[in-house]
C-alpha cells in the first residue's frame, strides 16, 4: 500500500493505493502518529484502495477515535463498502 498525503491548512487528506493488510498497515499507522496537534480534519481518499483487512479497518477506526469523529472516508469502492456494511462501521464512519 502507499499513501499520498496533502495537507491545507488544518486539514490532511490521505490517499491510498494497493491492499491495507497485516504486511503494510503499519505505514498507516507511522502516518496518524506524525499528524500534527494542528489538524482538525482528516479525510482519507480509498478510491486506490483494492482491499482492506480486520488489521486496516481497526487502523480505520483508531484513526475515527484519533480525530474525535473529523474523519471522512471518500471515494469507497464497492469492495470496501461491503465490508464497512458487514461490520456495520458504515453506520459510524462519514462516508462521502
Amino acid at each position: 500500500m502507499t499513501i499520498k498525503k496533502i495537507k491545507e491548512g488544518s486539514t490532511v487528506e490521505f490517499y491510498f493505493e494497493g491492499w491495507m493488510d497485516t504486511q503494510n498497515v503499519d505505514v498507516l499507522a507511522q502516518a496518524l502518529n506524525e499528524l500534527e496537534d494542528s489538524t482538525k480534519q482528516l479525510s482519507f481518499n480509498m478510491e486506490g484502495l483494492e482491499y482492506i483487512s480486520s488489521a486496516g479497518i481497526r487502523q480505520i477506526v483508531a484513526a475515527h477515535k484519533q480525530m474525535k469523529g473529523n474523519l471522512i472516508l471518500k471515494n469507497v469502492t464497492q469492495e470496501i463498502m461491503a465490508v464497512f456494511h458487514m461490520t456495520g462501521l458504515d453506520k459510524m464512519l462519514n462516508i462521502e
